[in-house]
């Protein structure tokens, strides 16, 4: 179905992205590319879709691949059939079947009779019966443009499909879809994604890297193990190099300071034995050659083993570099923060739930706030945040912080040292604010970078960064939908913050196997 050989893409700035890639993916085959954010995967997939040309390599594709794209804002002028390319197709359809038996009109239609009955069996299947071939996509939400070119591959009878995140805007009905999907269908799937539920459906995992891809014959679970296997062996690399370093700079210690001393014995007998002034200075100059070169030596050694150790270094996880180290609320266990009794809502004659809400949440829990697009997260998120306020409720909560899924606190104007600083309540000296900026991968030479063009990864890096720099740690983290800007790597440094934080936490995500990995025991769930 697919090869790629030797390639490799430079951006128009001259910037290499990626080298070497090499890949062939048969028929039947369902594979998983993932890789660090930045690292190419989209770029990759124009280059097969032939809306990017590599600078170097090969690529043989059978066919055209049916894709799902990540982002549809390109497809807002177009109505669903445009959008999914059958708008002709069907207007030859309707005139052939009005009468205007045209040959241009057969031609037009392809022998292609049953695609309006593929169209309603394919939007039925993904939740979208009802829906007009001729709505526009601009009034879809982007759960329902991603079923629209998920019903697609159907309509289409696609073979080969490249999924681009395809998870990223489903709620859970829409996930267990295309869960089902991924899981019987007979199509080649070649897939982008960071949900690492749906990476376990898959059997190959290829890993993305600047000098090419990294294949794994298994599926998530597999691939996660055999990188903590690799990460194991390269701890102990790294502390073998070290204790090595320590043992190079100890021997040159030691044998610097025995020809000192032997250089310093030999100095009184020479003076002693009354040598000649001249014979003395020709013996200091041979000494002082010989200890030279005895250092360059211990020099070029130790220099071989740093630089080894250094190499070492830059292999190691981002998320194995970075410290935590969040101060604790003050809030004992178990107070009572918010409590509704009887609880509803409705922004005109109809109220928000069917049934009218009772719970409560104290300190310390941990709470998955579930519900379908529209069920009114968003409104019970405002309740618990005191930004909306009725009878019905009881509210303590006091210090909380609200973070969605675009790190919407980080202040695009500010630059990210001045970020941090706004953060730096409990007036922490420079050298320190820079101490933790470091810690969460924050070299110098990024600290007068605008936040506004950090990727997603980076702004939850800052984010966290300014909650460790606060003086005190919020009561109530709310998270909604952390995880969806997030590539695998960056998702499992939010997942090690989390669980380091003892306040409480209200979870909004789709995202099941994050929702585990982060220990949720009770779910708030609306209908």
């Amino acid at each position: 179905m697919l090869t790629l050989q030797n390639i490799s893409y430079i951006h128009p700035n001259k910037e290499l992205l990626f080298d070497g890639i090499n890949l062939t993916i048969n028929a039947h085959n369902k594979i998983a590319l993932i890789g660090n954010n930045g690292v190419g995967k989209s770029t990759l997939f124009n280059i097969i879709l032939n809306n990017l040309q590599p600078k170097t390599g090969r690529i043989e594709v059978e066919g055209m691949p049916y894709y799902v794209p990540q982002v549809f804002g390109q497809f807002n002028q177009l109505n669903v059939a445009q959008a999914l390319g059958i708008e002709s197709k069907l207007n030859a359809l309707t005139q052939i079947l009005a009468g205007n038996a045209t040959e241009e009109n057969f031609a037009r239609l392809n022998d292609d009779w049953t695609i309006e009955d593929r169209c309603k069996e394919a939007l039925a299947y993904w939740q979208l019966e009802g829906l007009e071939l001729s709505h526009p996509m601009v009034s879809l939400s982007g759960g329902q443009k991603t079923k629209v070119f998920l019903a697609g591959i159907q309509i289409h009878q696609a073979e080969f499909i490249l999924l681009d995140e395809p998870s990223n805007h489903l709620d859970l009905i829409g996930r267990e879809l295309l869960y089902q999907f991924i899981q019987h269908t007979k199509s080649t799937l070649f897939i982008i994604s960071h949900d690492r539920k749906l990476l376990n459906l898959l059997d190959t995992v290829c890993e993305l890297t600047r000098t090419g891809i990294n294949i794994f014959g298994g599926n998530y679970d597999f691939y996660a193990s055999q990188k903590q296997i690799a990460n194991s062996a390269l701890s102990q690399d790294i502390q073998s190099k070290e204790k090595a370093l320590r043992k190079a700079k100890e021997k040159e210690r030691e044998t610097m300071e025995r020809l000192q001393k032997q250089d310093a014995r030999g100095k009184k007998k020479q003076e002693k034995a009354g040598v000649a002034r001249i014979m003395m200075n020709t013996l200091r100059n041979n000494a002082e050659n010989s200890t030279a070169k005895i250092k360059d030596i211990h020099t070029e050694k130790i220099g071989g083993i740093t630089s080894e150790l250094r190499a070492l270094r830059q292999n190691v996880a981002d998320i194995d570099q970075m410290k935590f180290g969040f101060d604790n609320t003050k809030l004992h266990k178990g107070k009572i923060l918010f409590k509704a009794t009887n609880l509803n809502y409705s922004y005109g004659p109809k109220l928000l739930w069917k049934e009218s809400l009772n719970f409560q949440i104290n300190s310390g829990e941990r709470i998955a706030l579930k519900g379908s697009n529209g069920s009114g997260k968003t409104t019970l998120i405002k309740l618990v945040l005191g930004d909306l306020e009725v009878e019905t409720t009881y509210n303590a909560v006091a210090n909380a912080i609200y973070i969605d899924q675009d790190y919407s606190l980080i202040d695009n104007r500010l630059s990210i040292y001045e970020q941090a600083q706004h953060y730096n309540t409990n007036a922490l000296h420079e050298h320190e604010v820079k101490i933790r900026l470091n810690r969460f991968l924050f070299a110098k030479d990024s600290w007068d970078k605008s936040c506004g063009s950090l990727s997603g990864g980076e702004r939850m890096r800052l984010m966290l960064c300014c909650l460790t720099i606060k003086s005190i740690a919020p009561d109530l983290i709310i998270l909604d939908e952390p995880t969806n800007n997030l590539d695998i790597q960056n998702i499992e440094i939010l997942t090690a913050a989390i669980n380091e934080y003892q306040g409480t936490l209200i979870v909004v995500s789709h995202d099941e196997y994050f929702l585990a990995q982060i220990n949720i025991p009770k779910n708030i769930e609306l209908f």
